[in-house]
């Protein structure tokens, strides 16, 4: 077997440190990578509470006062008319 020369020494060293180096970074990408992942994870998964905070904080919009307004008028007219009918009953007993 023939020996390697110097220079074919130094470029095989070379060579392997790269690959060291070269794989000691992919694995630190991938972990910088799942770690990142998990960072968005809880981002999307704290907005959507901060949302549904902002929901319920938010102020009444006049259409919300329309209908609750067209309800209540609703039931007024409901009451009355219980009313008048209880009214009538009593007057027969």
């Amino acid at each position: 077997m023939a020996r390697k020369s110097a220079g074919a020494q130094t470029a095989d060293t070379l060579r392997n440190a790269v690959d060291r180096t070269v794989q000691a970074t992919l694995g630190q990408a991938q972990f910088t990578r799942n770690r990142a992942q998990e960072v968005v994870d809880e981002l999307a998964g704290t907005a959507g509470r901060v949302r549904g905070a902002l929901d319920d904080l938010r102020p009444v919009s006049g259409e919300d006062v329309k209908s609750l307004s067209t309800r209540l008028d609703a039931l007024e007219k409901r009451v009355a008319g219980l009313e008048k009918a209880k009214g009538k009953g009593k007057g027969k007993s």
